[in-house]
């Protein structure tokens, strides 16, 4: 619970803070690279539970940071999963520690949007009812959303997943890979061509160039003017709040 702790205490953050009402959703499969290209992009350290970016403010919403974290308390390690799930009793250990972070996560999750503050939703994007949900909710809390699409070539994606800490079976990427391809159209139909960001991270050659053109995209949408009118109402109530509430 410490961690809901300090992170309770970061709430208080000014209505004019970077990132604030922003919301960016991440997708893309096993190795796509997305992982990479958050941490390249927004700053985030890798695998660190309640992630703020040192570039944007954001904060990162991830449930594999947290699940990774518990499974190395307990003396577990996520590149053995697939060996755990043959043992009925150490697999559910893997299965308790896996719900733990799921809440933990949620929590810090709930925690942002009370306090709405920036956030990149960090997720492979197969499942588009999912994403299309979050999405709304975080509207009728007053975000501006966007998407982050990584995509890559299956070919690569699997080349990368042997890379992987967590390696996955070639099937179960080719079928997550597809599922989240099919998913690219809706998702550009759902966020807008305005609100969505494809990066194409297939090439090793040209990825700094385009990272660094990316980059300066989402700086762009992370210092606009708040659109959402529920947004903008909300600031608009904080700042005279705040202004009545100020000694004389």
């Amino acid at each position: 619970m410490k961690y809901i702790k300090l992170f309770e205490n970061k709430i208080e953050e000014g209505v004019h803070d970077p990132g604030i009402l922003k919301a960016f959703f991440m997708a893309g499969g096993p190795g796509s690279g997305k992982s990479f290209v958050a941490s390249e992009l927004f700053g985030f350290p890798k695998g660190v539970m309640g992630s703020v970016s040192y570039s944007t403010g954001l904060k990162l919403v991830n449930n594999d940071n947290a699940f990774e974290n518990y499974l190395k308390k307990a003396g577990l390690s996520a590149g053995k999963l697939a060996d755990y799930a043959k043992d009925e009793d150490k697999w559910a250990e893997v299965m308790v520690i896996r719900d733990k972070a799921k809440g933990i996560t949620k929590r810090l999750q709930d925690n942002y949007i009370n306090g709405r503050l920036g956030q990149v939703i960090d997720g492979t994007g197969k499942n588009f009812d999912k994403i299309k949900g979050h999405r709304s909710l975080y509207q009728d809390f007053g975000y501006d959303t966007y998407m982050v699409f990584v995509n890559t070539t299956l070919e690569i994606a699997l080349e990368r997943n042997q890379m992987r800490e967590r390696v996955l079976p070639d099937a179960i990427v080719e079928k997550m890979w597809k599922e989240v391809q099919a998913n690219l159209g809706k998702f550009s139909r759902l966020f807008g061509k305005q609100n969505m960001i494809i990066v194409d991270n297939s090439s090793y050659e040209d990825s700094e160039k385009i990272l660094n053109h990316i980059e300066k995209e989402i700086m762009r949408r992370v210092n606009n003017p708040i659109k959402n009118y529920l947004g903008k109402r909300w600031i608009e109530e904080q700042t005279t709040s705040r202004d009545k509430n100020r000694p004389a």
